[in-house]
């Protein structure tokens, strides 16, 4: 690896929020040499929490067919956006919560700056229930950018 390269972690999933922070880096931060590491929790979660409610396992197989697939989806689609910007990098693909995966996976990767997606929950429900951004600003080893999303007209 030449001596002026970077490694620099970005937190993936299927939202806007998260393409946006990833074209965000590809526009404002991004140099010939950067090592990208695209970080991916899948959401298999739910599919847990779900499992102990649902006795049918062919419900739960077909819960986490659907996880496998989006996640194949999203790992090619990030892997397309890198190889049309010739930017050098892998996705990575973590388990757990996803805000201590990303945190952890950053970590193993040596980067030197984390970016993330916002979702922009309001005031009470981050209180309460916190949040993958918060967690990886007061957690991570390195600076963490954080992608405040602004929805044009034609976003739903």
């Amino acid at each position: 690896m030449a001596a002026d390269s970077r490694t620099i972690a970005i937190a993936v999933d299927d939202s806007d929020h998260s393409e946006y922070a990833f074209d965000f880096y590809v526009d404002n931060i991004h140099r010939q040499g950067d090592r990208i590491v695209l970080l991916h929790v899948p959401e298999y979660s739910n599919i847990l929490s779900a499992s102990s409610l649902l006795t049918d396992p062919n419900i739960i197989s077909e819960m986490l067919k659907d996880t496998e697939e989006r996640t194949t989806d999203l790992v090619q689609k990030f892997s397309n956006k890198m190889k049309d910007k010739q930017m050098c990098g892998h996705v990575k693909q973590q388990c757990g919560k996803p805000e201590e995966a990303i945190v952890e996976g950053a970590r193993e990767e040596g980067a030197i700056l984390l970016i993330l997606g916002s979702r922009g929950m309001g005031k009470v429900r981050r209180t309460f229930l916190g949040s993958v951004s918060d967690y990886c600003v007061h957690h991570a080893h390195c600076p963490v950018l954080v992608c405040k999303f602004k929805a044009s007209k034609t976003t739903k």
